[in-house]
């Protein structure tokens, strides 16, 4: 472990918000009452750098403001590899997850919070494509992730005798027995009672007490998979499929049981843009109550995709809602959630060099990437949704609402020739701020130009002094105030 550590606390955090909010514009400044983010998960790590959605709740949404209104410079950090993953613990340091251009062996970063560039390395046994790229943090800044050979670890940072620092398996706990054959895990999540929840690519969930090695599982209807990560919340495990959406909980002895699922709209195929057949979201939790009171889908109907608001407790549809009317209309990616407000991202046409083998041929076969962003806001009295806004902002990462300064952050992806939704080697990226009231950006930092930038509708990480930490193709771009 660190020799070093910093207390995390909500105060600091707190009144950062509120020193930031103060200097925000009114208009700005109003947009940074959204409600409650999910309650922070005790056996998780800081919330809203923990997991690639923020926190448990996968809210996409963040207590810590961005790089400001100021000067931004930006710095690209070449590891040579695609890192979908960048985390960051009570302790300030980052660790990306990475997996390696050529050879696709899941490899674990540590980073220097100040400079970006990597301080020590720690490969993992290799699995399919989407394994080992969910993973989160936990209460003692380790790295819980499952590796190609089915191992629960927890991966720890220290100082060496040497004083350099080094990453190294503090805990395991082989899933094996548990999953069959060349099944693979997608996604993980701890709950409330410390046991880490899970699920594979074929539709078995399961828990997993490290405190007594137990490890309980379900498999779902034959025929749905799980091709995105999985939400965690007092109430319960959110699970979407490509079929349905589940909410789970544990019997006494662990093992998951359904509370409620509800199916959606698949449409006829998977979309171009999209890496599975079916929704392509996490489950979101938000709500203007206890942060939990909803949980979120996109569906994947066609032509038109939908926002899918149920409520937690029951599981009874709030609302059904059009979105990505302005452009190609589906999404690859989570809705970010925060209050009575979601946001959905359009991914339609987003050249992806590889989809996860049995994903099946798109419906049509490619698509311009035209972007689009929609804003839905479910009404006070709870009995419906309203389309707020819709517009074309060619989002090419998960976006981020940070309620400290009330700003969403992403990464634009820009044409060779200008005007054009066509896609190339060559195209530009700049970080950018939108206007969650409107939906305008109101602010850009170009990035460079070329696939070395290539963001990949990866998800960015808003870290403790404004600092933003995007993986791309190649590596992380961090961003930060000057």
């Amino acid at each position: 472990m660190p020799s070093i550590r910093l207390p995390h606390t909500g105060v600091l955090t707190a009144a950062l918000a509120l020193l930031f909010a103060a200097a925000l514009p009114p208009a700005q400044a109003a947009e940074a009452g959204f409600g409650p983010l999910p309650p922070h998960n005790p056996y998780a790590g800081p919330s809203g750098t923990a997991t690639m959605h923020g926190d448990t709740g996968s809210s996409d949404a963040t207590p810590l403001p961005g790089p400001g209104a100021g000067r931004t410079t930006s710095k690209r950090i070449p590891l040579q590899s695609a890192c979908p993953t960048v985390l960051v613990g009570a302790d300030t340091y980052p660790v990306a997850l990475c997996t390696p251009i050529l050879t696709r062996v899941p490899t674990v970063h540590l980073l220097d919070p100040a400079t970006g560039e990597s301080r020590a390395r720690l490969p993992i046994a290799k699995g399919s494509l989407l394994g080992g790229v969910y993973a989160y943090l936990d209460n003692a800044d380790r790295l819980v992730v499952v590796d190609g050979d089915k191992n629960l670890l927890r991966v720890a940072h220290r100082r060496n005798a040497d004083g350099d620092w080094e990453l190294y398996v503090d805990r395991s706990l082989s899933l094996a027995a548990a999953i069959p054959g060349d099944d693979s895990v997608t996604g993980l999540a701890p709950d409330w009672q410390g046991r880490v929840w899970f699920a594979t690519a074929a539709g078995v969930v399961g828990t997993a007490d490290e405190s007594t090695g137990a490890v309980r599982t379900l498999t779902l209807p034959a025929g749905e998979r799980v091709d995105n990560s999985i939400s965690t919340a007092p109430e319960g495990t959110a699970v979407a499929t490509s079929h349905a959406t589940y909410l789970l909980r544990a019997a006494p002895d662990g093992t998951p049981t359904v509370t409620w699922r509800r199916a959606y709209e698949r449409g006829p195929a998977r979309k171009p843009g999209q890496l599975s057949w079916g929704t392509g979201s996490t489950p979101t939790f938000s709500g203007p109550t206890t942060g939990t009171d909803y949980v979120t889908v996109v569906d994947n109907a066609s032509p038109t995709v939908n926002l899918l608001v149920y409520r937690t407790d029951t599981g009874i549809l709030v609302c059904s809602t059009p979105v990505l009317l302005s452009a190609g209309s589906g999404s690859e990616n989570s809705p970010i959630g925060a209050g009575r407000s979601v946001f959905v991202a359009s991914t339609y046409g987003y050249p992806y060099p590889a989809v996860p083998e049995g994903a099946g041929k798109s419906m049509p076969a490619s698509a311009a990437f035209t972007g689009g962003l929609t804003r839905v806001d479910v009404r006070a009295d709870g009995s419906g949704c309203d389309r707020k806004w819709d517009t074309t902002v060619r989002s090419s990462a998960v976006p981020r609402l940070s309620t400290a300064d009330g700003l969403i952050h992403t990464v634009l992806r820009g044409s060779l020739l200008p005007g054009s939704d066509a896609t190339s080697l060559l195209d530009h990226y700049s970080y950018a701020q939108i206007d969650p009231g409107t939906g305008a950006v109101v602010r850009r930092h170009h990035l460079g130009t070329s696939s070395l930038y290539d963001t990949l509708q990866m998800a960015g990480t808003v870290a403790p002094g404004g600092v933003v930490y995007q993986g791309t193709i190649t590596g992380v771009v961090r961003i930060a105030p000057e």
